[in-house]
């Protein structure tokens, strides 16, 4: 399955009394194969992270703890998710500028990537990224 626009996902989540429990399957949830895992904490108030985006990676973003706003845009049009609740995920397909904003005390984002790191992969120049996209 390839993916073509950003899209809020719900994972699977079980009740319990003692606790929930949400979980994600490589092969079930995630349209790419599962390459790297990461994480991003401890945001000052006021701070915002990505404003890039990826040649090849696709992602899939969730909120684990607290809340944030995810901003995502392909040059034409704009996408706006806020996530605050550990069983929704947003993916994100290549090509795709992407923003963190809005952070709340405590937030903690957990971000599946379809590749290993490479700053290759990265554009971080907006108006590189909007002229790669008009050549698309």
């Amino acid at each position: 399955m390839k993916l073509a626009a950003p899209c809020l996902i719900q994972l699977p989540r079980f009740y319990d009394l003692r606790g929930n429990l949400s979980f994600i399957e490589e092969d079930t949830h995630l349209p790419f194969r599962l390459r790297r895992v990461y994480w991003i904490y401890d945001v000052p108030g006021g701070e915002q992270r990505g404003g890039h985006a990826f040649r090849e990676t696709e992602e899939l973003i969730v909120s684990l703890s607290g809340s944030f706003d995810i901003v995502l845009n392909d040059g034409k049009d704009e996408w706006r998710f806020m996530l605050n609740r550990s069983y929704n995920g947003v993916l994100v397909p290549k090509m795709i500028w992407r923003t963190l904003e809005n952070f709340s005390t405590n937030s903690l984002a957990l971000i599946l990537s379809s590749t290993d790191y490479s700053e290759d992969d990265y554009i971080r120049d907006w108006e590189e990224f909007i002229r790669m996209n008009r050549n698309k």
